[in-house]
């Protein structure tokens, strides 16, 4: 079965946002985050925690996905509980990209894999749709 354009752009926006969110995480200066109060320190630590939930949540979602359109997963398993896009309050609340505390480059991942994870989570709900009324 040949898997979705829509699919793969989607994939590789979540794998870019995954690598560009690894790499901040890891390499952004730590000395510039030493002069900050730390009030704002533990804000950027729960933001980044924030942009990793997202991307961990979408990219499992879609390799279910994935293994829907590889034939090793039915429609209906995917669509069950153990596959569902989950993170609910934490990961689609969208603030962050407002607080001009938080560096721009987080602000942008805040931004950035919110709208990424509303968009799955309104295919989440496509597909779930289409396997309630098939059963």
């Amino acid at each position: 079965m040949e898997t979705p354009t829509f699919f793969n752009g989607t994939y590789d926006e979540t794998m870019a946002l995954l690598i560009e969110a690894r790499n901040y995480i890891a390499y952004h200066d730590a000395v510039s985050h030493r002069a900050l109060p730390p009030h704002v320190r533990l804000q950027i630590s729960y933001e980044s925690m924030r942009v990793t939930s997202r991307l961990t949540q979408v990219m499992a979602w879609l390799l279910a996905q994935k293994a829907v359109h590889a034939g090793e997963m039915s429609r209906e398993q995917a669509a069950g509980d153990d596959f569902a896009l989950s993170g609910g309050e934490i990961c689609t609340d969208p603030s962050g990209p407002d607080n001009e505390e938080l560096p721009e480059g987080l602000r942008s991942l805040l931004e950035r894999s919110h709208r990424l994870y509303m968009r799955v989570a309104r295919l989440d709900e496509r597909a779930r749709d289409a396997v309630a009324m098939v059963g």
